[in-house]
């Protein structure tokens, strides 16, 4: 803590790059899950090959992954990101999918009865519902990601990780180690709250409409 307590916009400064590494591979996996996981959620065979494909990139060590990368996207920021979009592929896919056939298809039934299309069905009726179980994968990944992230500054990506490399270069420099941990650790930790909280408010909204 006396670290951070000294040098204060030097760990903010890594914080705001952490957090766009972690921020634009979240966001750019997201929009790509979505669409993936409607797409084969209709079928189960698809929906194996899909996340079996994506479970042997889960499989790949990430500093692996990441050199593998570096040739194509150059030792940077982007390289990290790529990876991590591959990453968390397979955990947010799984979970939109679980939640997508967790929705009792009476319900279905009944929105296509009330004349809905196939925006109004998935904007009013699958998303909500499904949404709960989503986040619980966004979260998931969320924390991969930040913990990625972090070897990423190895690859000068930036971030948090910075701290942990340079105090473990420097001798004797605890203080920067523990300084990254503790950042990291706190990151992590407030990501996962504010996730939570927002899996909880959409649940029992859920069950507040499902009781109305």
């Amino acid at each position: 803590m006396d670290y951070i307590l000294k040098n204060p916009f030097v760990v903010f400064d890594l914080l705001l790059q952490h957090l766009f590494v972690t921020g634009t591979a979240l966001g750019v996996a997201i929009l790509i899950a979505l669409p993936l996981s409607l797409l084969i959620v209709r079928s189960a065979r698809l929906t194996t090959i899909v996340l079996g494909i994506l479970s042997t990139f889960y499989t790949i060590p990430s500093i692996a992954l990441i050199i593998l990368l570096i040739p194509l996207t150059g030792l940077n920021a982007w390289s990290v990101i790529l990876a991590l979009i591959f990453y968390v592929q397979v955990i947010l896919i799984r979970n939109n999918v679980a939640g997508l056939n967790g929705i009792d298809p009476a319900m279905l039934e009944a929105a296509r009865g009330m004349g809905m299309n196939r925006w109004e069905l998935w904007w009013r009726v699958q998303l909500p519902l499904a949404l709960p179980v989503m986040l619980a994968g966004i979260r998931i990944a969320a924390i991969v990601a930040i913990g990625i992230a972090t070897v990423g500054a190895k690859f000068n990506a930036g971030g948090l990780g910075r701290l942990l490399f340079d105090g473990i270069a420097q001798t004797g420099r605890y203080d920067k180690i523990w300084a990254g941990a503790i950042a990291v650790g706190a990151l992590a930790l407030a990501v996962n709250l504010a996730l939570v909280a927002l899996e909880r408010h959409f649940s029992y909204t859920r069950k507040i409409e499902s009781t109305a």
